[in-house]
């Protein structure tokens, strides 16, 4: 899991470089580990 959150932050910050503008790193990279818990989350519960 935690090998999961480095690559997503990593990707967050390498390849969405547009999101991090403006002084809204932590917001953007949150929102985007938020996102995927929550697709995890729904894909586990519904299947």
């Amino acid at each position: 899991a935690l090998a999961a959150g480095a690559m997503l932050f990593v990707i967050s910050h390498e390849i969405i470089p547009e999101s991090h503008r403006q002084g809204h790193e932590s917001h953007a990279t949150g929102g985007l580990m938020i996102g995927f818990v929550m697709m995890m989350l729904l894909d586990t519960a519904l299947g």
